[in-house]
């Protein structure tokens, strides 16, 4: 499951944000130090960076959203009035959101959670459901589990068990009046999460197949094929509306 990793300066800060996360959000993972946050960041499937301005200051933020520029970074803590400079850097580099410790504490998780890799996701492919001819309340509610999972979506019988059905009824049902099987749809968002991973060039190809579970990074290049009709590299260009048209195009069916 994806984490939201943060570097706050103050206990208070990192307990507000954890008590603020909706229920079932991703974990929120504390790191210590910049090195702690590197090392995360490159073993961890991230759907946000949170750091404490005294934390920005003594990282390298512009490296790091050189690195990893995909993922969101979001300030959260304290700020006075000779911060301005640094709010100005921050804007410039950009941040994603900034939020003040003592003011933004009750809704901080939800705030953070907005500016998420999910939520992009959602925003880019709003319109997903209807391309794909998801029209009824089973296959909207799979899809909606689908997309919140962040990395490679659940297998079918763990949708199944969270939906209260059969395997069976949901691989029939979720197919049915033209749209796409349930495996194809499940391999799309596999292949839009590996996309956005490696648009950050901090991460190889074997780091992406890792982080996402496939069993070698020959089968994430496979599956992008089987998606795109392209190799990797001539996917890495597309966007998710980019995507989905390929998808659309070469037939969502699964393929032998």
């Amino acid at each position: 499951m994806p984490a939201v990793a943060a570097l706050l300066d103050s206990r208070a800060a990192l307990g507000a944000l954890r008590r603020s996360l909706p229920r079932g959000s991703a974990p929120v993972v504390a790191c210590r130090s910049t090195s702690g946050l590197e090392r995360v960041v490159s073993s961890r499937l991230l759907e946000v960076i949170v750091l404490g301005p005294i934390a920005a200051r003594r990282l390298d933020l512009a490296a790091l959203k050189a690195r990893y520029p995909a993922i969101p970074v979001v300030a959260y803590g304290i700020l006075r009035s000779e911060d301005s400079e640094l709010l100005l850097g921050w804007n410039r580099l950009p941040l994603a959101a900034v939020l003040v410790e003592g003011v933004d504490d009750p809704v901080a998780g939800d705030l953070v959670l907005r500016h998420s890799v999910s939520a992009r996701r959602r925003a880019a492919l709003g319109d997903a459901p209807r391309l794909l001819r998801l029209t009824e309340p089973l296959q909207r509610a799979t899809w909606d589990r689908l997309i919140r999972a962040g990395g490679r979506p659940p297998r079918a019988a763990r949708l199944a068990r969270d939906i209260g059905v059969s395997r069976e009824h949901l691989s029939r049902q979720f197919g049915a009046g033209g749209a796409p099987n349930l495996k194809r749809v499940a391999d799309l968002l596999s292949v839009l999460a590996a996309l956005s991973l490696l648009a950050n060039p901090g991460y190889t190809v074997n780091q992406v197949a890792r982080l996402l579970r496939f069993s070698t990074p020959s089968h994430l290049r496979a599956m992008v094929r089987r998606i795109t009709d392209l190799g990797l590299p001539e996917a890495q260009k597309l966007g998710e509306r980019d995507v989905l048209s390929r998808f659309l195009r070469s037939g969502a069916r699964s393929r032998a």
